[in-house]
């Protein structure tokens, strides 16, 4: 068992590597250039989008609202990668890891932005009549069918990730985090995860929405709140704290307290993974939510998916990395999700508190949301057919990954999230100019944004 761990953390570390690292960050910084930085420069029209977005509107094609389609896709990408992941980016790479976190999110909005945009405008009905989407569509029905191979890759890919990344491992995080704290027994946990999970999913992706709409906005709000909290309460020390993330972010971090200092290279590569890790631009597991959003126009959903990444990353790990700095504990040896709940039990009263009952409640829509990845990939696959027997696995597994030791299924997870990237990217590229070309179009004058016109 010891060979096949060992040859598998290799395979890992070939995947994740510098090839893929550039690939991930090229593909978002030629989108950005190809869309003259359209997403940071229309941020605030992204904001009054996805606002009006709440609104049911019958009348437009789709499943869900667009907010409801954006919350969906953070409830997966706001969890693990910004407590944990975070910290394990500082802990290996000192705080300049934050900056290159940075860099990642605002080159992926670009991405995100163009996974959204070609998800709507290539989506399907299926035979009941449902809105799909996603990569395998775009690849299927933008590159056409000589190209198909590789959305059926995809699916595959992400098919199997699903069932590491979005079941086994957030039921085993659930598990040990309540174990730890509250002396429940992990197959207890698993248990009551499970019939939770269950009663959510099967009402399909308009009841996951509902969770989402409520569940996501609420649990973020009170963990952004305990971090300001701890950033207010060292209010004077924080230009200082941002110095020595831009600065390390150049220079290396040396040896301090606990920990043993990071080259600039460590600070990069662990601050684009992890950054990638928390935010899954380009991953393309987002579009598939965005793809049943109630839209006539793709560039419209493509504004409020761009603010996934903004969300996910520029503000809820820049309060985490601070919270951190700020209260000194990135010195102090821990890592993880547990260096995470140290600055925040120091910053704050109780402040661990924030960061368990996060972790559940993040854990908890991170399955909700990747049961519907999981099951969309399914359904290209094998038709509509395999949704019901998918969603009872879906739910036995919880109870697996509850009270089963997971290491394996972790490095595999993490492999296959890498590999099903790759069919995206390629995708993304090949049909940027279709981005640029219906973007131009909806912002020229006398397109389809609805704020007074500027010549781009």
């Amino acid at each position: 068992m010891e060979a096949v761990t060992a040859f598998l953390e290799a395979v890992s570390g070939v995947v994740w590597g510098p090839a893929m690292l550039v690939l991930l960050l090229g593909t978002g910084l030629y989108l950005s250039i190809g869309l003259r930085a359209m997403p940071i420069r229309r941020i605030g029209y992204g904001f009054r989008r996805m606002w009006g977005g709440r609104a049911e509107r019958p009348d437009e094609p789709g499943e869900i609202t667009p907010f409801q389609a954006l919350t969906t896709a953070l409830s997966a990408t706001i969890g693990t990668g910004n407590i944990a992941g975070v910290a394990t980016a500082i802990t290996l790479g000192g705080p300049g890891a934050v900056f290159w976190m940075w860099i990642t999110a605002l080159v992926g909005m670009a991405t995100k932005y163009a996974e959204a945009v070609l998800a709507v405008k290539y989506r399907e009905t299926d035979e009941h009549g449902r809105y799909v989407g996603g990569p395998m569509y775009y690849i299927k029905n933008g590159l056409g069918p000589r190209w198909a191979w590789l959305g059926t890759l995809f699916a595959v890919f992400a098919m199997v990730a699903a069932f590491g990344i979005g079941n086994t491992v957030q039921a085993n995080s659930v598990a040990d985090v309540v174990e730890s704290n509250l002396m429940v027994p992990p197959w207890l946990t698993g248990l009551i995860l499970a019939g939770l999970v269950f009663l959510v999913i099967i009402g399909g992706i308009r009841r996951i929405a509902r969770v989402a709409e409520r569940l996501v906005p609420t649990m973020a709000a009170i963990y952004v709140i305990g971090g300001l909290l701890i950033i207010g309460w060292n209010f004077t020390d924080v230009p200082a704290a941002l110095g020595q993330i831009v600065t390390d972010a150049f220079t290396g971090t040396a040896a301090t307290g606990g920990f043993a200092g990071a080259a600039v290279w460590a600070a990069i590569r662990f601050g684009v993974a992890r950054g990638i890790f928390s935010n899954e631009a380009g991953l393309g597991s987002a579009p598939i939510a965005h793809a049943a959003a109630r839209t006539k126009n793709p560039v419209r959903q493509g504004t409020v998916a761009m603010l996934g990444t903004f969300i996910d990353t520029i503000i809820v790990c820049t309060i985490t990395a601070l919270a951190i700095v700020l209260t000194g504990v990135w010195t102090s040896g821990e890592t993880g999700a547990s260096l995470t709940s140290m600055a925040f039990g120091e910053g704050i009263p109780g402040g661990n508190w924030i960061v368990t009952v996060g972790m559940i409640l993040f854990a908890f829509t991170t399955i909700v949301a990747w049961s519907y990845y999981g099951e969309r990939c399914a359904a290209f696959l094998f038709g509509a057919r395999v949704i019901l027997p998918y969603r009872y696995l879906w739910v036995a597994l919880l109870l697996v990954g509850a009270v089963a030791e997971l290491g394996v299924v972790w490095i595999v997870a993490d492999i296959l999230n890498a590999l099903m990237a790759i069919p995206n990217l390629i995708a993304l590229l090949a049909l940027s100019g279709t981005v640029f070309a219906i973007t131009r179009s909806y912002f020229a004058p006398g397109g389809g944004s609805e704020e007074p016109q500027r010549s781009e």
